[in-house]
């Protein structure tokens, strides 16, 4: 589906175009046509190849989705793949966002993804003098977009770790904890593999041999990769930490368990013990000491109440029970 397309020249927006004229405004001078696409069916990629003579491999990438974020470099274009991750009820949903830029043309087509970048045209509108570099400055605006978006999820997921970690050591939630732990682990993988790969795309624009689409806006994607670096050095953090939670949290149940299994020890030492006296009287043997005392029945009964009194008391003072 179209979203728009426009045509801009010297920064300033000149008109919105339809798809049929967009090879006769990039016929003149100084102008370029920013074109943004949603779900693009195969006849829109096809239209958009003819017109802005793209690559028919790049073209299948952006038809097909589920790339890994990349960089690649053709004859007249780039061709850029980046990942949109988003939190839906608790779980990380992640589209794609393709695009193709050129001297004269930027190209976005987005996949699987309800995240717009409206908001990244009026902001380029709204500043001529850098929308003035052209293409170069379309495609930093777009990246930068994309990485602002990372940080709510961000921030997201270390919340809900400082929750995980206040609960860690309350009796009864060790299973709640794993699975959130579990949970958390994967949306932080899932983000790491977004925001990696484009880590090492970011550093491709800035330094050393740079497209000459975006060698006027260098030190634009230098901050794009900064930030970058940032969440991928926050993410491996939050996966460490993941990682040391789920251990303490298996030392907790161990500990526990153990706790569980010393109050059964203790119990069971205890009812040994009067298990053993009650067998020792109940023989049935002819001649027993006691066995026809007048008293011998209230002595066994409390010889073996104080057996297991003694017991409890020492196994209470050991921290048993």
């Amino acid at each position: 589906m179209l979203i728009n397309c426009v045509a801009y020249q010297d920064g300033r927006k000149l008109a919105d175009i339809p798809i049929e004229e967009i090879d006769q405004w990039l016929l003149k001078p100084g102008c370029f046509v920013w074109v943004a696409l949603r779900d693009a069916t195969d006849d829109e990629l096809r239209l958009m190849q003819q017109e802005f003579d793209l690559h028919e491999l790049a073209v299948e990438d952006a038809r097909n989705g589920h790339q890994r974020p990349k960089i690649e470099e053709y004859d007249n274009a780039l061709f850029v793949v980046m990942k949109l991750p988003e939190l839906r009820q608790g779980e990380l949903e992640t589209g794609e966002v393709a695009i193709f830029v050129g001297v004269n043309f930027v190209l976005s087509v987005r996949n699987n993804s309800r995240q717009g970048f409206l908001g990244v045209r009026e902001r380029c509108e709204r500043e001529p003098d850098h929308l003035k570099q052209g293409a170069g400055f379309v495609l930093y605006a777009l990246m930068d977009a994309v990485v602002d978006r990372y940080f709510p999820i961000l921030d997201v997921m270390e919340t809900d770790l400082e929750e995980i970690e206040s609960r860690i050591f309350e009796r009864g939630t060790a299973r709640w904890n794993i699975q959130r732990l579990y949970a958390l682990k994967r949306r932080a993988t899932e983000l790491r593999h977004a925001v990696a790969p484009l880590l090492e795309v970011a550093g491709k624009l800035h330094g050393g041999r740079v497209p000459a689409v975006c060698s006027r806006s260098q030190e634009y994607f230098r901050d794009v990769h900064d930030h970058l670096a940032r969440i991928n050095g926050a993410i491996d953090g939050i996966r460490d930490t993941i990682g040391t939670a789920i251990q303490v949290n298996l030392s907790t149940v161990t500990i526990e368990e153990s706790e569980t299994t010393k109050r059964l020890a203790a119990w069971a030492a205890i009812f040994a013990v009067s298990t053993a006296l009650a067998g020792i009287w109940g023989m049935n043997f002819e001649h027993m000491p006691e066995l026809k005392w007048t008293y011998g029945y209230p002595m066994a009964l409390g010889v073996i109440a104080t057996s297991a009194g003694l017991l409890f008391w020492r196994f209470r003072r050991a921290g048993w029970l």
